[in-house]
């Protein structure tokens, strides 16, 4: 079997994955494979900082990658989950979102970040097609949106997750983000603080 590595291309800069021994997230990777062909697909994005012309595409991205959780939601949650056209342009006034763009131009992967205090970032609406799922787009946003506050002297990371989210919280915990205790409520529902040093 042949096989092709992943790249990204994050502000000029190429980003490998680590090798299959040396990370866990590889090894239990279900790879997409057309069954007659031996070769691994090879999925080239690059990720860059969002502008209005995104919109489009990061509330189609937004809405593919949660709407299987929508009936575990309430109203009001799910909105505030997946945007609308208004709230993503108070979002992109607020916060710096980043956007993974395939090599047919879509927009298969969103996270967005900004500090709440001098030592503090924020993570918020990190969201990846599912046909992109087990790729390591996933581990790319994150590791640019962490890159990005670690620019800004940010000493630690905080995100918040819900009880359905439970993928996401692994994918969280694996990455170094731990329960810090605080809780809130997000239309009805329990927000659970996580938060990573950096």
């Amino acid at each position: 079997m042949t096989w092709r590595s992943l790249s990204w291309h994050v502000n000029g800069v190429t980003l490998w994955p680590k090798p299959v021994a040396a990370n866990l997230e590889w090894e239990s990777t279900r790879w997409k494979q057309p069954q007659s062909d031996k070769i691994l697909v090879h999925r080239t994005c690059s990720i860059r900082r969002a502008t209005m012309d995104d919109s489009d595409g990061i509330l189609s991205c937004l809405r593919a990658a949660f709407e299987r959780y929508e009936s575990s939601y309430t109203r009001g949650a799910y909105e505030d989950t997946v945007l609308t056209a208004k709230s993503l342009q108070k979002r992109l006034g607020l916060m710096s979102i980043l956007v993974a763009i395939s090599a047919a131009g879509e927009i298969v992967g969103t996270i967005a970040y900004h500090t709440v205090s001098p030592d503090e970032g924020h993570l918020r609406g990190m969201a990846v097609r599912p046909e992109w799922h087990g790729t390591g787009m996933a581990p790319a946003l994150l590791q640019a949106a962490e890159t990005e506050l670690r620019k800004k002297q940010c000493k630690r990371i905080t995100l918040d997750t819900t009880d359905p989210l439970r993928r996401a919280v692994r994918f969280y915990e694996k990455r170094g983000f731990t329960k810090s205790g605080r809780e809130s409520d997000l239309f009805g529902m329990r927000l659970y603080e996580y938060v990573k040093p950096l």
